[in-house]
């Protein structure tokens, strides 16, 4: 268990009176991924001030600070434009066996569970969406329906590390272990996992996984990171641009030809790399330590109101609290929030609360307290 990492708000230009806890929506950056951004404009001002090559350079800086917050190489990484361009690219290249189930947690987030069902009607297939369990344990729910007795293989799992919406966690280690018994094919959306949790695909051996630089890795909006194992390096990209081919016209080797067209983007490229790096130096373990103290503070701070009720510990994410209020959420409750500003989200009914590391004590009393005078207010 790593040490806490301190409050970095230092870092970000968040006003004192500003409670901004919405963090698995869109984070702020820190000012060094702001200025980042800021010299990346200047190159696009005076292009004739900087070569290609240094454009080039950072994408290959990007792939190395994304290989190893997941412990991949950079061989490993495709350069995409979101989540979805890289689930694009894995369903174009997986064949889902005929007769097998595709596997999935019900209210999965779009961009993985879009695709899904229209490849396994093709494939003949059937789709087995998880329903939420009572008692908030993905985990056991899913394995249940992976080894259901009487029940065709899994052909395909399409899984997340946490529940969206609600932070809840999926134990993606114990499950992939089961799921590669029946052959299963497996793909990762690690969208609100990559920069807190521990993410190793050494060890979970997908066949694809994906995430994007927005949220907890502190960068960009349209940029992600598309992970392909080593024997899934051999496919057909969305897209047929000069950066996918070799000088011999030749698809090019490793993960690089699942690259997107403009990917090196002058502006996002160091912004991400700046971003990334600086949760690598923190290290993920701190940040999630730092995460899931400040969670339970908030957990304990709102514990007594009548009506509230979240997962237990031991089943939630250290960095997403999800609320949920018997009789539903009061209609308004995060726009009366807002106007206290205090910054958090509802998500399919769910009043979900999501720091980072820029947020702190002072954070967790504003919350409790704007939370207290809403809900009085009706």
């Amino acid at each position: 268990m790593s040490d806490p990492l301190p409050s970095q708000r230092a870092l970000f230009d968040i006003p004192d009176d500003v409670t901004y806890l919405n963090a698995a929506a869109f984070t702020p950056v820190p000012r060094s991924v702001r200025e980042a951004g800021e010299l990346g404009v200047l190159t696009k001002a005076t292009p004739w001030t900087k070569a290609l090559g240094e454009t080039e350079s950072w994408a290959e800086r990007a792939r190395a600070a994304a290989a190893r917050l997941i412990g991949a190489s950079a061989d490993d990484i495709a350069i995409t434009g979101a989540v979805s361009h890289g689930i694009a690219t894995a369903a174009k290249n997986l064949k889902i066996p005929g007769g097998s189930r595709v596997l999935m947690i019900e209210g999965e987030f779009p961009s993985l569970a879009l695709v899904w069902p229209e490849l396994a009607r093709a494939a003949n297939a059937s789709v087995e969406m998880v329903k939420r369990p009572a008692n908030g344990d993905w985990t056991a729910a899913v394995l249940e329906a992976i080894n259901r007795p009487g029940a065709p293989p899994v052909g395909l799992a399409a899984l997340t590390p946490t529940h969206w919406s609600d932070g809840a966690l999926i134990d993606l280690a114990l499950i992939v272990a089961e799921l590669r018994k029946q052959g299963a094919l497996v793909v990762i959306d690690a969208t609100q996992g990559v920069g807190v949790l521990d993410i190793d695909v050494a060890a979970l051996a997908p066949d694809f996984l994906a995430f994007p630089t927005y949220k907890w890795v502190l960068g960009p909006y349209s940029l992600a990171f598309l992970y392909a194992a080593p024997n899934r390096q051999d496919g057909v990209p969305l897209e047929n641009h000069g950066a996918t081919r070799q000088a011999d016209g030749t698809m090019r080797p490793t993960a690089r030809r699942y690259d997107r067209g403009e990917y090196r983007d002058p502006i996002g490229l160091p912004m991400a790399v700046t971003g990334m790096e600086q949760v690598l130096a923190w290290g993920t373990g701190a940040v999630a330590a730092r995460l899931r103290g400040l969670t339970n503070a908030l957990a304990d701070a709102v514990a007594d109101i009548a009506g509230i009720s979240m997962l237990p510990a031991a089943l939630r994410a250290p960095h997403v609290l999800g609320l949920r209020f018997a009789g539903g959420m009061q209609p308004g409750l995060v726009a009366a929030l807002a106007a206290h500003n205090v910054h958090v989200a509802d998500r399919q009914g769910v009043l979900r609360v999501s720091p980072h590391v820029y947020n702190d004590d002072a954070d967790v009393a504003r919350f409790a307290a704007a939370l207290r005078t809403c809900l009085a207010a009706g």
